[in-house]
């Protein structure tokens, strides 16, 4: 079970991620329209490029926009999940072994066994809350689906089930496979759900960023038709 999880299963879960991600990618571009996007887009592409890498890099800097200064701890709950999600797949050494075995691909950052156990305790408590803030709050809950807390237990099942391991809590006969499986489902899930994010939003991001660097003032009506 272990090397067909670790073979077939390790490229079939990255096969599908990587050709769903790129065909959720191109059908987003294709989804632009013509008149009100993509010829401004064009037309303009310094200040387009100039609107669009503000616009991501002040979505992914802590606290950098309003948005994430009016609502401080959700911030924090958001970020710290979200750096657990990146940093452990990729920089536990474990899962390096693994990657490098597998595709020659070596990550020269490596997370401590202290660092990792403290981000993947940042997930899982992270996560807990942000499912209390889905409950409690009616403006987030009206807009909550079961298909939400779906995605929410695929995010965090790998690190479940890499704790369990971690802290020796059950047969690694059984955990083991669990947490690779749990891991493999979670990459496949990505293109299907709402975890294309980890693609949409640096798209999205950019899109906005570039309708507001040229269209919506950042020109500030120079050299636009409209």
């Amino acid at each position: 079970m272990y090397h067909f999880l670790t073979g077939p299963g390790f490229w079939l879960s990255i096969g599908i991620c990587l050709t769903g991600l790129l065909a959720r990618s191109v059908m987003y571009v294709k989804g632009l329209n013509w008149q009100l996007d993509r010829v401004a887009y064009t037309a303009h592409p310094k200040a387009g490029l100039k609107g669009a890498a503000r616009s991501i890099l002040f979505w992914i800097l802590p606290f950098g926009t309003r948005s994430w200064r009016a609502h401080p701890f959700t911030a924090l709950l958001i970020y710290t999940f979200h750096v657990g999600l990146i940093c452990i797949p990729l920089f536990l050494a474990a899962h390096q072994m693994i990657l490098k075995e597998k595709t020659g691909v070596f990550i020269f950052i490596t997370l401590d066994q202290k660092s990792a156990d403290i981000l993947s305790w940042g997930v899982l408590v992270s996560a807990v809350f942000l499912t209390l803030r889905r409950i409690a709050l009616p403006e987030v809950r009206i807009l909550t689906t079961k298909h939400d807390y779906l995605v929410l237990l695929l995010s965090v099942a790998p690190f479940i089930t890499g704790m369990i391991c971690r802290y020796e809590l059950g047969s690694d006969a059984f955990w083991l496979p669990a947490h690779i499986i749990s891991g493999e489902l979670l990459l496949i899930a990505i293109p299907f759900t709402k975890l294309s994010h980890i693609l949409l939003f640096f798209l999205s991001r950019a899109q906005l960023g570039m309708d507001f660097g040229i269209k919506r003032g950042g020109m500030n009506g120079k050299g636009v038709a409209w």
